[in-house]
């Protein structure tokens, strides 16, 4: 049989709306009170209802999460992070994942997280229109990539800072025709991409090393796309010397392209990436390392 709020407050001698304010930790209960009603609500096993409750107070307890993707080892790791500051504030996690264009579409016509979530993490780019229907929700917004924009708590890293850093250790190792594996940005208009690219730019520019677009190549920051990627530069007709990966995927990709062809990092090719992947180390990659689960904390 189910125990009620009622159950409790009879068993107490108090009222059911001293009872919720006492279990819900709320003002206008004495110690003695609040000591003595937990107790009964204990020894008659009751559970509160997270439903009725949302109901009373107007919150959920739940934040909502917003994805493009929840297999990249990137978002895996961010929705970690994120998952477990929020388990031990006593909030529930509603993933939305939109990884595809029809999903997103889907969620931002219809916006399914109104009055279901008290605040919701974004870890994709919105565009305006997006951006105002989050904003609708008369809920906190926070973003993990882009930068900031109104009615948002943005956090993330420097990625031109951090990409300058890893063409420069190339750079400083004596190459001067460095080859670059990037990341689309595609239908998520991320700007990583675009700032880790002006930070190679800008490096090979004051190196004084020339610029050969040949030497630039998509790799979809897989580690499939890396290893293809790494593949398309070996096969140019002035193969670099030095590859900065814009990711740690992407770097192992292009490591497994050079054993594939019987090359050496870094006696033949110099490789570094970006994110210090938890495998960056077994797979023997110099990078550069980001807080990814901290993005997310």
């Amino acid at each position: 049989m189910t125990v009620s709020i009622t159950d409790v407050a009879r068993a107490a001698g108090v009222s059911a709306s001293t009872v919720s304010r006492a279990l819900r930790g709320r003002d206008g209960v004495s110690e003695e009170v609040r000591a003595r009603i937990t107790a009964v609500a204990a020894s008659l096993g009751y559970t509160a209802s997270r439903s009725a409750a949302a109901l009373a107070s107007g919150r959920t307890s739940t934040i909502g999460v917003v994805a493009p993707y929840v297999g990249r080892w990137f978002f895996g790791r961010v929705l970690d992070g994120a998952e477990q500051v929020l388990s031990d504030a006593g909030y529930d996690v509603l993933l939305y994942n939109l990884g595809s264009a029809e999903a997103r579409k889907r969620f931002f016509t219809r916006m399914p997280a109104r009055k279901r979530v008290d605040a919701v993490l974004c870890l994709l780019i919105p565009d305006e229109e997006e951006a105002a229907a989050l904003r609708s929700l008369g809920v906190p917004l926070a973003v993990t990539v882009g930068g900031p924009r109104p009615g948002f708590t943005a956090v993330g890293i420097d990625d031109r800072a951090g990409a300058t850093l890893a063409v420069r250790h190339l750079v400083n190792l004596g190459h001067r025709r460095i080859g670059m594996i990037s990341g689309s940005s595609g239908p998520q208009r991320w700007t990583t991409p675009g700032e880790r690219r002006r930070a190679y730019l800008d490096v090979l520019a004051e190196a004084g090393a020339d610029h050969d677009p040949e030497l630039e190549v998509d790799g979809d920051f897989t580690v499939k796309g890396g290893e293809r990627a790494m593949t398309e530069l070996l096969a140019a007709v002035r193969p670099p010397t030095a590859v900065f990966a814009q990711s740690d995927e992407m770097a192992m990709g292009a490591l497994r392209a050079l054993r594939m062809h019987r090359l050496k990092a870094p006696d033949d090719v110099s490789v570094v990436g970006f994110d210090d992947h938890e495998l960056a180390e077994v797979a023997g990659l110099t990078t550069v390392a980001q807080p990814v689960a901290e993005q997310g904390a």
